[in-house]
């Protein structure tokens, strides 16, 4: 199950294309509290992968979404309590851990609303759910989802109802804050750079004869590059 035969030492000098990865079941926390963390990383600097799309009933994850996760540094997966009712949700996890276990990524479980022992051991809610899973999909897919929640629930996380007294903005807060440490970043300063830049001056002194300073006329200055980007790092 391993991607494409990559390892962990032949991911050593890999370049991640996003810094996290976003796993969450749309129906529960699209709209507000995975939105939310969303634009609390974004707005941090941290270049974080989303996905907004529904997945048709019955289909497969695209092989798009499955490059995501593979070209993310970080994976966070909110636990809502209905999580387990979406086999995307659950092809997504069984994804994430495969690439923990063989590029070493750095899973982050946020349980929202979700009970970490539910997670572990598939009771509670995640116990219907599954009642519900074994009359569609075979005991092997079963099986395997059954071992990656067993293993996602057992990695140190977050649960809102134990932390910030369930208030949502600070713990989304301590979140940002755990994943730029992660990043070896700086909560005032999402944007990372290099203790020896290469190469920056003589764009710097480009950018500055472009802007005209000192010159009574008026510039308009547009940023553009690819979404989710802050605008600090395509000046880069």
């Amino acid at each position: 199950m391993a991607a494409k035969g990559l390892t962990k030492a032949s991911y050593s000098g890999f370049r991640w294309k996003h810094n996290v990865f976003l796993s969450f079941r749309g129906e529960d926390t699209r709209k507000n509290f995975t939105d939310h963390l969303y634009t609390a990383l974004v707005n941090a600097g941290v270049v974080t992968y989303r996905d907004d799309s529904e997945l048709p009933r019955g289909e497969n994850i695209s092989s798009e979404l499955l490059k995501a996760i593979e070209e993310s540094k970080i994976p966070v997966v909110v636990f809502s309590k209905s999580y387990a009712s979406s086999r995307w949700c659950l092809d997504e996890l069984v994804k994430i851990i495969d690439c923990k276990n063989t590029t070493g990524q750095t899973i982050l479980p946020i349980f929202y609303g979700a009970d970490p022992s539910d997670v572990r051991k598939q009771t509670g809610s995640f116990a219907e759910y599954f009642a519900k899973h074994k009359a569609r999909f075979e005991d092997e897919k079963i099986k395997m989802w059954r071992e990656v929640l067993f293993e996602a629930g057992n990695l140190s996380g977050w649960d809102l109802q134990n932390m910030s007294n369930g208030y949502e903005s600070r713990f989304i807060q301590k979140i940002v804050r755990e994943v730029l440490g992660k990043l070896n970043r700086n909560i005032h300063n999402g944007l990372h750079v290099a203790t020896h830049p290469v190469a920056l001056e003589s764009r710097a002194k480009g950018v500055m004869k472009l802007l005209g300073i000192g010159s009574e006329e008026v510039r308009i200055v547009g940023i553009y590059g690819m979404s989710g980007i802050p605008p600090s790092q395509k000046l880069l």
